[in-house]
């Protein structure tokens, strides 16, 4: 899997800028006002930094955004990329700052400069995350390098200090990214289990449930979205206990390592991109990582299904009814709605095994959640006003688009089945909605429970602030923030 960049933190120095042979990034305010150190290089590189701060590109930059430059001979730096950034702007600002510089950048090496030692560390983690690569399968020749990363702060030691939680969640959402991008000829359920596994040495505690196990538990419902599949089914569940004796927060998520539809296929154009499906079993992979590096302060469980929905002879079907973990009957009416039956064993075991505090569950689940909020934010789901604002909160000082849908009320009566005591599916009217109301259906009264439809920005076809083309990583910063915002001990361990 890719390793992020580790940057290198050092002190400023005149004679070290003079000699960078790559691009260098620094800040300039609003208000046009250089810094001490922004204004010594403005005097090496013969004034040309002051002179762009009066045209019109710096006024019309946006805050957390850059321009590139072409410095004079008497600097060795490639390029100067000025950053409109205010001295007490948001982290996030400075965090987008950074990844604006790493994209003007593009491969060659970063030197960052700032005055602010925690501006420094916003500045390298957008950095970090703006220069991931997904290229492990092209020839070497085609292969992009991405040159060193640097950054300059009065105060270096409390900068890299600051960046060392940034760089485990750097670490988590390069992982997230890893296994939405690989293919599932790559990673399948067995490979995904594996990679689960891995995280051992963490501090994780990893237990899998094959098939026989499942079966008897009574996972009919996850079992029969993969019976299609010569791949076979797990359930893996990470523990990480960092708290005290408190009930852990539960984290659940889909993972379709492919998804053709099943009996009800999907059309061909386009479907190579359901490698994606188990975006949510990855971003609780990433957040599991996180916590784990950073040796977060709370009780956490990962839980992730894992499927691959084919189509074959031994194929569920749609009209099979079949029993969930649960006890209740599920009328299957179409077998492209799988991850939600995966999610409602899933979801009923995690309850049973660990009696969480709350639970949140994420799944690439519907594309009507798209054709609702686009690409921007991920639909959320819930049962609880205070759990889903606290969440909510967590994403918008993150800035992962995040939008409360309704659930509830009369969409119950949309998957009431007359054979069953509920179906898969409510027609195409409010198709997230019936969704997240067939997961609901999977909750203990009492808990407090979220659903994540992230179907919309687990993966893009062109590249974001933060990323390239592909793979977002969306919510493992948010959740992270969810963690130790709320559910983290203020006793240090």
């Amino acid at each position: 899997m890719a390793k992020p960049t580790h940057p290198r933190f050092e002190a400023i120095s005149a004679e070290q800028l003079s000699a960078f042979e790559g691009a260098i990034a620094v800040t300039v305010g609003s208000d046009g006002a250089l810094g001490r150190v922004v204004r010594r290089l403005d005097r090496m590189s013969h004034g040309v930094i002051s002179r762009f701060v009066e045209t019109d590109l710096f006024t019309d930059l946006k805050p957390g955004t850059g321009h590139l430059i072409v410095p004079p001979p008497r600097i060795k730096a490639h390029a100067l990329i000025i950053c409109k950034l205010d001295r007490r702007s948001l982290p996030t600002d400075a965090r987008r700052a950074g990844a604006a510089a790493a994209g003007s950048a593009a491969e060659r090496s970063l030197l960052i400069v700032s005055n602010q030692y925690a501006t420094a560390a916003e500045m390298a983690f957008g950095a970090v995350l703006r220069r991931y690569r997904f290229d492990r399968h092209k020839s070497a020749g085609r292969k992009k390098d991405v040159g060193e990363l640097r950054v300059m702060s009065p105060s270096p030691e409390k900068a890299a200090t600051m960046y060392d939680d940034k760089g485990a969640a750097a670490a988590g959402v390069y992982l997230t990214r890893d296994l939405v991008n690989e293919p599932a000829n790559v990673v399948g359920t067995q490979a995904f289990t594996n990679q689960l596994q891995e995280m051992k040495p963490l501090g994780l505690g990893v237990s899998v449930l094959g098939e026989s196990e499942m079966q008897e538990l009574g996972m009919n419902a996850l079992l029969g979205v993969g019976q299609g599949s010569d791949s076979p089914s797990f359930l893996v569940a990470m523990e990480w206990n960092g708290g005290g004796d408190e009930k852990p927060l539960a984290v659940v998520g889909k993972g379709v390592v492919f998804d053709t539809g099943g009996i009800s296929i999907k059309p061909a154009a386009n479907m190579e991109e359901m490698t994606m499906d188990m975006g949510g079993a990855a971003v609780v992979a990433g957040l599991m990582h996180v916590l784990a590096s950073r040796n977060a302060r709370a009780n956490v469980v990962g839980v992730v299904g894992l499927v691959e929905n084919m189509p074959d002879g031994r194929a569920q079907r749609p009209g099979d009814i079949v029993r969930s973990m649960k006890g209740d009957t599920i009328e299957v009416i179409n077998t492209d709605a799988e991850g939600r039956l995966v999610l409602a064993d899933a979801l009923w075991y995690t309850q049973e095994k660990y009696a969480p505090e709350a639970i949140i569950d994420l799944a690439t689940l519907t594309g009507a959640i798209i054709i609702g909020l686009g690409h921007e934010a991920a639909g959320v789901f819930s049962n609880d006003d205070q759990f889903c604002e606290d969440f909510l909160k967590s994403a918008r000082l993150e800035q992962e688009g995040a939008w409360r849908m309704p659930v509830g009320g009369n969409y119950r009566k949309l998957i009431k089945s007359g054979k069953a005591d509920i179906k898969n599916v409510g027609g195409r009217p409010a198709g997230s909605v019936t969704a997240a109301q067939f997961l609901l259906n999977f909750i203990r009264e009492g808990t407090p429970w979220i659903h994540l439809d992230i179907a919309g920005v687990t993966s893009l076809k062109s590249r974001s602030d933060f990323a390239p083309r592909g793979a977002t990583g969306w919510g493992v910063l948010a959740l992270d923030r969810l963690v130790r915002d709320r559910f983290e001990s203020g006793d240090d361990a």
